[in-house]
């Protein structure tokens, strides 16, 4: 798998490796040791599945004090994916980054505890 920092640390952006033939392809999307290699420590507790319409906009607030990570993917069509700083006393408060996930590529945005994010 592929894994990009970005300037704001903890956010992570990570393309499994997908092994492709006739069939169609196969992709390992979670591996607690290989992601915690790559800089996610949490254990998942919950996994969620959204279905948007087209132009569907959503937020997910912050959840203090019951911050919690998140990795999203998406699998069908495409959304530009915003993750915001609310870490109070981080030197990147404030600050965001953005990034387009879509099915064909099948890359996960990971978001640390401690931002809020909105999809589009």
């Amino acid at each position: 798998m592929k894994v990009k920092t970005f300037e704001i640390p903890g956010l992570l952006l990570i393309e499994p490796k997908r092994f492709g033939d006739a069939r169609g392809w196969f992709a390992e999307v979670w591996q607690q040791s290989r992601y915690a290699e790559a800089g996610i420590k949490e254990s998942f507790v919950q996994d969620n599945l959204a279905r948007s319409a087209k132009g569907a906009l959503r937020g997910l607030h912050a959840q203090e004090p019951h911050a919690q990570g998140k990795l999203v993917q998406v699998f069908d069509g495409a959304v530009y994916d915003v993750a915001v700083d609310l870490r109070r006393g981080s030197p990147t408060f404030g600050r965001w980054e953005g990034v387009t996930l879509d099915a064909d590529t099948g890359a996960q945005f990971y978001v640390p505890p401690g931002f809020c994010m909105a999809i589009t």
